[in-house]
């Protein structure tokens, strides 16, 4: 998906490596560089019988989770294609890898609750992708920014589905717990790395457009 940070690569190069990306995120399946998460000792089983409700909840729950990574993709790839310091786009490369671990934990996980994906997973991309080329074409600190912001809001996102998974989804839940891990970790390397702090207006954009997908994610 992204190309080795080492060697410098022109506009075209990069364009056709944000094509590949896109064409992997929506319609390949993804490959996690990681073992899926598994419950921590005493959590519970590993495998838990659900109830229908259970079961429909999690999907629900877990099928945003996947759209939330389809839109984490095309930030990524909207970014990288126009940051302009190495150390910047070498970030993105490696926050880029773990939210494909995180596309194929919930992909894993939504197949495991035989649950589709969200239809609108082109619209999440699409949209996603603009964003994160228009906040690129603004400066590296503003592409940091945007990523410190954005995981701050996914943090609390994760938080809230972490009350609202059944408790016996013990599996949904440690793969929740360690995307949760790594979404604080990709914020705090953007901060060091000299994110700019984002205005309120913009803030408050991305929490309007994030409510929308994942309302509309966990039924559509």
């Amino acid at each position: 998906m992204f190309k080795h940070p080492s060697r410098e690569y022109d506009a075209l190069d990069r364009i056709l490596t944000a094509a590949d990306g896109a064409l992997r995120s929506l319609f390949a399946p993804a490959r996690s560089s990681r073992p899926t998460p598994v419950p921590k000792a005493g959590a519970g089983p590993v495998e838990t019988e659900l109830t229908d409700a259970q079961r429909r909840e999690a999907a629900g729950l877990m099928r945003v989770n996947h759209a939330g990574e389809i839109a984490a993709q095309a930030l990524y790839h909207g970014q990288a294609l126009v940051a302009r310091n190495p150390r910047v786009r070498e970030a993105l490369i490696e926050a880029g890898r773990e939210e494909t671990d995180h596309l194929a934990w919930t992909q894993q996980r939504l197949a495991e609750l035989d649950a589709r994906r969200s239809f609108l997973d082109p619209v999440w991309y699409g949209g996603s992708f603009v964003i994160g080329l228009l906040a690129g074409l603004a400066g590296d600190r503003t592409i940091l920014g945007f990523i410190e912001e954005t995981e701050r809001q996914v943090e609390g996102h994760l938080d809230s589905h972490l009350e609202t998974l059944p408790k016996e989804d013990v599996r949904s839940r440690a793969i929740v717990e360690q995307m949760r891990s790594d979404e604080i970790a990709h914020g705090r390397r953007a901060n060091e790395l000299g994110a700019a702090a984002l205005p309120l207006p913009v803030r408050k954009l991305m929490q309007a457009t994030s409510r929308v997908m994942t309302r509309s994610a966990y039924w559509v």
